[in-house]
């Protein structure tokens, strides 16, 4: 897969900032050509630093105001995952982490208000068996909340294939 240089970083951390960006756009940023800049993404994509290109949404005005984060126990045995599996097949379960610790996984979930999180406490996670336990922390107020990861041609090791 190889490293990323200082202009690939630039790259990453502009389409991070708003994917909708042209290639046109980039290329005047960077003083490129647009067909290095279009040569530069798509290898970047081929060596799977891209993973894809999303919108990022509003939840209030979708009415999913609420944000907590749950931790959960299971029974499961240390290599199964079928519990984080059902977890993550929940709409309102945006991300499912096996964490190291008591629990076994960290949820972060989005619904509507109180009682819409507690029925998908009750009859979706209260459905799977393995569960053993939760304990909900609801988020009274966002500080910063980003998908963007910082950059830096600095920090990507090589590959195993490149040593």
């Amino acid at each position: 897969m190889g490293t990323i240089d200082t202009i690939d970083s630039q790259i990453l951390t502009i389409l991070q900032d708003n994917s909708r960006t042209s290639n046109a756009e980039i290329a005047r940023q960077l003083d490129m050509a647009p067909s290095a800049i279009f040569e530069r993404i798509k290898r970047l994509e081929e060596r799977g630093y891209i993973q894809g290109f999303t919108a990022r949404l509003n939840p209030k005005p979708l009415n999913l105001g609420l944000l907590a984060f749950v931790q959960v126990r299971s029974r499961d045995r240390v290599s199964d995952l079928t519990t984080a599996e059902r977890l993550a097949a929940i709409p309102e379960v945006l991300e499912v982490h096996d964490v190291a610790g008591e629990d076994c996984y960290l949820l972060k979930v989005r619904a509507p208000d109180t009682e819409a999180l507690g029925r998908l406490l009750r009859d979706r996670f209260g459905t799977i068996d393995s569960i053993v336990s939760t304990k909900t922390t609801i988020v009274l107020e966002t500080v910063k909340e980003t998908s963007a990861l910082p950059v830096s041609s600095d920090r990507v090791p090589p590959y195993e294939n490149e040593r």
